[in-house]
């Protein structure tokens, strides 16, 4: 077979699509990673689909089979299930550490991460830290990983045209908080995939992270301005001195018709200027790029806007993600059995909590306390063959509140896996299937789950390891 073999997380996006056509047409193999199964008519040469939860390291695993370079092009800021549970930085660094090992375990010889513009001395955003753990996480297991950093990228289908359209569009006077006085420097969907696939071929580039950026740097009023141009409308701008990230962002949901988890995390990066350090991969492929009034008229020319933005996943499962500081020295396993040991204190009052043997845990209830009549809430089955030092798996089986799923034996995953470099570990319900309504589930169960949570997190930092 000639040509690399490359797997693309993220397939399915503006870029992901874009960048799959590229690669197939310059003769490369692709495998594309997807939560649904192909569709019947997509018989491509060189193409394969393959269905992977990026929650599930095992159907990660399996889907990188056999490839050599990894592409990573996923960020969650959109809700992960129907119940998501969980700050959305928490999601990506779940997300990032299964891509990662998982790229380790199929022995890829590097990663490729389409990330965001990180300014210089200044605090950064919720949204472009957690782009810089992302990062960090996917470099964490040893694998050479190259970072192309990019600001909004303006191409059909991504979420910034969406929204910078629909603005002008939808307002015959447009309001301009302090924000759209920062400067940003775009590049189109074409460039920005250019530049990925150059950098996917070329395996002298030396890993890191590297600026990628168009030819203007303009402030988000400007940007505001060249839209009403392409879009050939008169739109008076008053400008007013207030930031207000929550104000802002709740006013360009309502307006654009994005979704609020998309829109807050950007709205709250904005404050940041978003300039390119340099232009050394456009220099090295001699791609000059194109300005940001082209490649706007460009990309409505070949995309209709959606009447609405999409809302996110529609699975009927649960995912529920925390973020648990430890003491220094702990170890996952330290920390997920002693979870285990004081969870079963913890509830002991109300419901009966048993540990096995082998390290699982089975939730019981006596109602009225009647010893007699005991029920079966739940059961953490340990799994030693999918446990490492840096992750301990339980399957959620059986009881009255986990849900029967068609096609396989448990319920759901409980997990324990350290944050590369921190004194952190995230405890996550993934993928759980609850068997109670999801009225009472989320009144009950979930709120049970997240004060149990809390309670942990809090007994954490009052520990101290001797």
């Amino acid at each position: 077979m000639t040509g690399k073999i490359v797997a693309i997380a993220g397939a399915g996006g503006f870029v992901g699509q874009s960048l799959c056509q590229q690669l197939l047409a310059a003769g490369h193999h692709v495998i594309a990673l997807g939560r649904s199964e192909a569709p019947p008519s997509a018989a491509i040469p060189l193409l394969s689909y393959r269905k992977a939860d990026l929650f599930s390291l095992l159907q990660v695993e399996q889907a990188l089979s056999g490839a050599e370079t990894g592409v990573y092009l996923v960020h969650s800021m959109m809700p992960a299930a129907r119940l998501t549970q969980g700050k959305f930085e928490d999601l990506d660094l779940v997300l990032a550490d299964n891509f990662a090992r998982a790229a380790k375990r199929q022995k890829l010889k590097r990663i490729v991460y389409l990330g965001g513009l990180i300014p210089e001395n200044t605090e950064l955003s919720r949204h472009l830290l957690s782009r810089c753990e992302v990062e960090r996480v996917l470099a964490s297991t040893g694998i050479p990983v190259v970072t192309l950093r990019a600001g909004l990228i303006v191409g059909p289908g991504g979420s910034s045209l969406q929204i910078l359209v629909n603005l002008v569009r939808r307002l015959p006077v447009m309001i301009c908080p302090r924000w759209t006085q920062s400067r940003c420097q775009p590049i189109a969907l074409d460039d920005t995939v250019r530049l990925l696939k150059a950098v996917i071929l070329d395996d002298e580039l030396e890993a890191g992270a590297y600026d990628i950026g168009g030819p203007d740097i303009l402030t988000y009023r400007q940007m505001l301005e060249d839209t009403a141009a392409v879009l050939n409308v008169r739109r008076p701008m008053i400008s007013v001195p207030w930031f207000s990230p929550a104000l802002s962002a709740l006013w360009v949901a309502k307006v654009t018709g994005s979704a609020m988890p998309l829109v807050r995390p950007l709205v709250g990066s904005l404050r940041h200027d978003m300039i390119a350090r340099d232009h050394y991969l456009n220099e090295r492929y001699g791609i000059n790029g194109t300005t940001f009034r082209d490649a706007m008229s460009g990309a409505i020319k070949t995309y209709k806007l959606p009447k609405k933005a999409q809302r996110g996943s529609t699975s009927m499962s649960v995912c529920s993600v925390q973020r648990v500081t430890v003491p220094p020295g702990s170890t996952v396993a330290w920390v997920a059995s002693t979870y285990v040991q004081w969870v079963s204190l913890f509830l002991r009052p109300l419901i009966d909590a048993r540990r096995s043997d082998d390290g699982s845990l089975h939730f019981y209830v006596r109602p009225l306390g009647i010893k007699s009549w005991t029920l079966h809430l739940l059961t953490l089955e340990y799994s030693a063959s999918r446990s490492t030092e840096s992750r301990s798996l339980f399957y959620i089986r059986g009881g009255l509140l986990a849900g029967k799923v068609p096609g396989r034996d448990h319920s759901g995953r409980f997990e324990f896996r350290r944050v590369p470099g921190r004194d952190e570990v995230v405890v996550a319900v993934l993928d759980f299937i609850p068997s109670l309504h999801w009225w009472l589930y989320k009144m009950t169960q979930a709120v049970a789950h997240g004060f149990i949570m809390f309670c942990f997190a809090w007994r954490m930092r009052s520990v101290k390891m001797m």
